[in-house]
């Protein structure tokens, strides 16, 4: 710590208060000539704006913290505003003493989510006693300014790194669609029925519904597998992290019970997730959220077509069309599912498809990862100079190395 700075707390420093409720009577989505006063809740979008209102409940200069959800997401709000809900607000009591935009960074540099035990929210209390450090106003400034400087820095490379993982995610899925938008000679569309119909698949069958659906309280440490959309994650299962049940109450089920080489589908809330399933297992038990397909006839249908078919833009836009129509939750059933189409290549055309198709991905894969990476040591190296910021330890030179 620099010689001449105090460690303060800020409830000696600050004002702290919690959001209160809606003001329903004087409240509009949109702002008007009559409600002209920002709403702020705990969220992220839109910084938390909530709507507005008539009458405003802070009017210094202050730092929202949220108290909940995305915990100890803060943000500067100079006008007068009303807080709401899970929101807790900072307001320096002299700005002479302490400087809103250096308070600002201060508070980005607590971790409230990790500061002790398992805490599900932020209350006054629980911030009350979080100290730091405060020096003179004009080196407050000179902080600030170096910070300003360096995350702006920061800023412009992580957009550029966001931008080049966004084109490598865009190069596969423009080279996936154009293998099924430009077919060549004896290329065959079928519906799902179809394919059914003409011994290509089995039926689609998803998870357990009603009273026999498996529940939390049937988990167990280990046992079977019980699979729902989250668990599927980069074209495969995961069989670790996943739910399990016991095997006595996974044999008392009727369906759901997926197969090494099974292709899965999300059908129920996550649209359109796809992988194959590669188990050692006998079976794995699928929640009502995912369908599986498995394919009868391989000499006409191979497993990884079929799950590049459904990856392909134009499946998945075609799939959630059907989803969104007409409910309040995106959900396409198996009976809908059936009128889905599936394009299918001649055979030896879909193994040459296949090994083009596995060879960009994985070259694309290795692109997003390095982007992934840049993202990540770019935030960790926010976190970093915040530190040395506040140990009194930054220069000018070293914050905006990036």
């Amino acid at each position: 710590m620099r010689k001449g700075w105090e460690i303060r707390k800020l409830e000696e420093i600050c004002e702290l208060s919690a959001g209160g409720d809606v003001p329903k009577d004087n409240f509009s989505e949109t702002q008007t000539e009559k409600y002209q006063i920002p709403i702020y809740a705990n969220g992220e979008k839109n910084n938390g704006l909530y709507g507005y209102t008539n009458t405003a409940k802070v009017l210094k200069p202050s730092i929202t913290v949220s108290a909940r959800g995305t915990i100890g997401f803060a943000v500067k709000r100079i006008k007068p505003f009303f807080p709401i809900v899970r929101l807790i607000v900072v307001t320096p009591n002299d700005l002479k003493e302490l400087s809103l935009d250096y308070l600002d960074y201060a508070l980005r540099k607590i971790d409230f989510k990790h500061s002790g035990s398992s805490i599900p929210q932020l209350t006054v209390p629980m911030i009350r006693d979080y100290e730091i450090p405060l020096p003179e106003i004009a080196e407050q400034k000179l902080i600030v300014s170096i910070l300003d400087e360096a995350f702006a820095v920061i800023a412009k490379a992580k957009a550029n790194a966001e931008k080049n993982l966004k084109n490598a995610k865009e190069l596969f899925e423009s080279y996936l669609q154009g293998v099924f938008e430009n077919r060549g000679e004896g290329w065959e569309e079928f519906t799902v029925k179809e394919c059914i119909e003409s011994n290509i698949i089995y039926k689609p069958l998803d998870g357990n519904h009603g009273e026999i659906h498996p529940t939390k309280a049937d988990f167990v440490d280990s046992g079977i597998p019980f699979i729902m959309s989250r668990d599927m994650k980069n074209g495969g299962i995961d069989e670790i992290g996943c739910n399990f049940i016991t095997e006595k109450q996974a044999k008392s089920l009727r369906t759901g019970f997926a197969k090494n080489g099974d292709v899965l589908l999300s059908h129920k809330g996550t649209i359109g997730t796809v992988s194959v399933l590669s188990t050692t297992r006998d079976f794995i038990v699928l929640t009502p959220q995912i369908t599986f397909y498995r394919i009868k006839n391989k000499e006409k249908l191979i497993k990884e077509f079929l799950y590049y078919y459904f990856l392909n833009p134009s499946f998945q836009k075609d799939m959630n069309s059907v989803a969104q129509g007409g409910s309040t939750r995106a959900y396409i059933g198996i009976t809908k599912q059936l009128e889905l189409k599936i394009i299918i290549a001649p055979f030896k055309q879909q193994i040459n498809i296949v090994n083009k198709l596995d060879a960009i991905r994985f070259e694309t894969k290795k692109l997003e990862a390095v982007y992934q990476k840049k993202i990540t040591d770019l935030e960790e190296l926010k976190k970093s100079i915040l530190q040395k910021a506040f140990a009194g330890e930054l220069n000018v030179k070293e914050a905006v190395m990036v």
